[in-house]
């Protein structure tokens, strides 16, 4: 550690909002306005590596190509996942740039197309929980599950299909990732929890349809370049106890200790805060210096301990 590399992890939602249609002008308009913390972050003498999740435009993807698969051969799943990197990526990148001329500060903005290697034999390949793409009727689901080998499982607005999320090894690109972020460019990667692969016997990469979990493989990252900080910008303030209940009660700076009891009592459900807080203990644990969790607009109050949830490896008391 201490090269003062920080990592911005953004959730989906920074791009595509809830209630949006997803046009690529609200997708832009998301973009810009988170860029726009980033580059103020930028201008403090940083250095960054941003990730960020694609969790409704991978699905989106995976419709598009559901909608046209009578006239074009359909593509695997760590495709979109690809797809969904570079375009996502690309929107990161134009507006980043955009933010950083407005404010005169001279930075490279570059986008990588990032390989993560995951074990063929995880758990999850077998047990597949990760929800994508469109809803189907009960009778479309049954042709797809006999037809394609699908899994889909029963929700509120019909069946949807789920995929595996393997835990991440390693990020095949972390060097050049580390090597730019040194020299001050900023690097935008391992979006989506980048494009899952294995590895054969020789050595060779493959493609493996999975999506993985975008702030484990930040973790991964963050400790495989050294980084001091993660930063994860989702859709709430801060970290909450008891989340959703009349007794909610926000965390403001709390320890590793800490936060690792509050998730093995059960606090921080898996489809929601858990994998951030996995994330968050996991770096700390291999000598990360802090993690900040907060909203993408309170992210410049969160860097100075007025907003979000600090986590650190010390001692040290909870504060709300």
């Amino acid at each position: 550690m201490g090269n003062n590399i920080s990592i911005i992890s953004l959730g989906g939602n920074a791009i595509l909002r809830r209630g949006e249609r997803g046009t690529v002008e609200e997708q832009f308009r998301n973009a810009d306005a988170c860029m726009a913390e980033v580059a103020g972050m930028l201008a403090s003498g940083r250095k960054v590596v941003i990730t960020h999740g694609n969790g409704p435009i991978v699905g989106n993807i995976v419709i598009r190509g559901e909608c046209a698969g009578n006239t074009i051969p359909p593509m695997p799943l760590y495709y979109s996942d690809a797809d969904s990197e570079g375009g996502i990526g690309f929107m990161i990148q134009q507006t980043l740039y955009n933010r950083l001329m407005m404010i005169r500060e001279v930075k490279e903005v570059v986008t990588i197309i990032t390989q993560v290697v995951v074990d063929a034999d995880d758990p999850a390949f077998t047990h597949p929980t990760k929800p994508i793409g469109p809803y189907y009727r009960e009778e479309e689901a049954e042709v797809l599950r006999k037809e394609r080998g699908w899994t889909l499982v029963g929700q509120a607005g019909g069946y949807r299909r789920v995929v595996p999320s393997p835990r991440p090894k390693r990020v095949i690109e972390k060097d050049v990732i580390q090597r730019l972020a040194l020299e001050g460019v900023v690097v935008i990667a391992a979006g989506g929890g980048g494009v899952p692969v294995v590895e054969t016997s020789e050595g060779m990469l493959r493609g493996i349809d999975a999506v993985i979990d975008k702030d484990l493989t930040t973790s991964v990252l963050a400790t495989e370049i050294g980084a001091e900080n993660i930063v994860i910008l989702t859709d709430v303030e801060r970290v909450y106890l008891k989340f959703g209940k009349a007794e909610q009660k926000g965390i403001g700076h709390v320890t590793l200790r800490d936060i690792r009891r509050f998730h093995e009592e059960g606090h921080f459900p898996p489809g929601s805060m858990g994998p951030k807080i996995e994330a968050a203990i996991r770096f700390l644990e291999a000598g990360g210096r802090r993690v900040v969790i907060t909203l993408p607009e309170r992210m410049g109050a969160a860097l100075e301990g007025r907003a979000g949830t600090t986590i650190i490896p010390g001692q040290g008391h909870l504060t709300a």
